[in-house]
């Protein structure tokens, strides 16, 4: 640039186009000067490792990426997730045994869970009839005689601390289109429940009242009215404002619309069939662990496909997020459970929070949840933020996945269907981590539900297994 050019360019007022730190714009901005700030980060968030990643994989790949991730999102757009039937988990999901308890998230060994599941597990024991107290349920969990696993290597889900024992009964799942099957226990309601490491004699008799009346009850109906198609259920209650993991207000409705005029027409007594209404009217979450499994059998039929880099499981037990990828099937990918962001109850707050915990992350790897946030303007009121942050939220999952669902649309997009298909790979190239809303348990076991709202999962899970997946497929 000669001298003329530079005495002309500072003759002139002076624009500045910042990159990276906002603080730099603010900082200009208040000293008057006219500035664009970009929000701009490195691929990767500048990890070497993960950047040398992408790199080998876009110079090359020992199979088409490209390919096999069409597979795998052409298995989850055809998937038909069917509810069948209720079962005892002892007499249905594949493993289950009386010294079994199942859980969510990556495996975890006694020593190293989280309040809210441990609290879980001695209710499990107690409802088992393996211990009379909370004291003894502690030292039988602590002994080395009870087994523990992750549901999801049973196919398996559930919610918060996700326990499953062999006398539970659990929604029987089968996807259609596949085959496979996935298995959920049944929905306890909000507050002190199980799920969130209560255990209680309220909690212990709420369980045996949902086996030996509320599931024989449902299952009857059930198999009156016939089996329950939840693609066409959950894509309604998109359309009806629900995002089918914090909010299902509307797929309660419908199970209930569905069911209930084959339990009114059951032989049974008068008092225990009004019970069971009065129990689904009250409990907006009902239709939760119908959305989890739907999910589960959905992802399931993508896992296993040599080169596929779509993810399909997340999961966390409260002490760590976990995924697994279509294309490394088996392996777990691991980093520290978050701290949620939210609303909380009266009397509660940061400080009694146990970190992300539970299997419903499945909704939103498949697609719904937090990803469908859009169609569920009204969930703001239960996690934080506002409609336009619901909105803004779905736009960016956008960014991050493969496909666009062909049925489950939201409204507010022009009917846009849902961001689908997590791909690793532009997880770490953008940054953008996926969605999450979620419920808050109490961080010490027997409290409970203290509150909702949304959590980041760690970035290096997603780091780790692009760099495995790299080593398995890159050149």
């Amino acid at each position: 640039m000669n001298n003329t050019a530079i005495n002309e360019l500072f003759s002139k007022p002076l624009s500045a186009l910042n990159l990276g730190l906002q603080s730099f714009a603010d900082n200009l901005a208040a000293a008057g000067a006219p500035v664009v700030h970009v929000d701009w980060k490195p691929p990767a968030g500048g990890d070497t490792a993960a950047m040398a990643a992408l790199d080998r994989l876009a110079a090359g790949a020992r199979v088409d990426i490209e390919a096999a991730n069409a597979e795998a999102v052409r298995r989850i757009l055809s998937a038909k997730p069917t509810v069948t039937g209720i079962g005892l988990a002892l007499d249905t999901v594949p493993g289950m045994a009386t010294d079994l308890i199942l859980h969510s998230g990556p495996p975890v060994a006694w020593k190293d869970m989280c309040g809210p599941m441990r609290g879980a597990i001695m209710g499990g024991l107690i409802y088992e009839g393996l211990a009379g107290t909370p004291e003894e349920a502690e030292r039988l969990a602590s002994s080395g005689t009870i087994r523990f696993d992750s549901c999801h290597h049973h196919d398996a889900v559930g919610p918060m601390a996700g326990v499953m024992t062999a006398h539970m009964p659990v929604w029987i799942v089968e996807n259609k289109a596949f085959g496979n099957t996935a298995y959920c226990t049944l929905n306890e309601g909000l507050g002190k429940v199980l799920r969130y490491g209560a255990y209680g004699p309220e909690v212990i008799e709420r369980l045996r009242w949902m086996r030996d009346e509320l599931a024989p009850v449902l299952s009857e109906a059930l198999a009156a009215r016939g089996q329950l198609d939840m693609k066409t259920i959950i894509a309604q209650v998109l359309q009806m404002g629900d995002e089918g993991h914090n909010r299902n207000r509307a797929g309660t409705s419908i199970v209930i619309r569905e069911l209930a005029p084959f339990i009114v027409a059951l032989d049974r007594p008068r008092d225990q069939l009004a019970k069971v209404l009065s129990f689904l009217n009250a409990n907006d979450h009902f239709f939760l662990n119908l959305t989890m499994p739907s999910a589960k059998c959905t992802v399931d039929a993508a896992a296993g496909i040599e080169g596929s880099s779509i993810i399909t499981t997340m999961a966390r037990n409260g002490t760590e997020f976990g995924i697994r990828l279509s294309g490394l099937p088996g392996r777990w990918f691991t980093g520290p459970a978050g701290v949620v962001d939210g609303l909380y109850l009266p009397g509660y707050g940061p400080e009694h929070a146990a970190r992300d915990i539970g299997d419903s992350v499945i909704t939103e790897t498949s697609g719904i949840g937090g990803f469908a946030m859009a169609a569920a303007p009204a969930i703001v009121k239960f996690v934080g933020g506002s409609p336009a942050d619901a909105v803004n939220v779905t736009l960016r999952m956008y960014e991050i996945t493969a496909a666009e669902n062909d049925a489950y649309q939201i409204p507010a997009l022009d009917f846009r269907g849902t961001p689908t298909g997590i791909d690793v790979r532009k997880v770490v190239d953008t940054g953008i981590l996926p969605a999450i809303n979620t419920g808050i348990a109490h961080k010490d076991p027997g409290i409970g539900m203290v509150g909702a709202g949304l959590v980041k999962p760690p970035e290096n899970a997603f780091r780790d297994a692009l760099i495995a997946f790299a080593d398995r497929y890159a050149k």
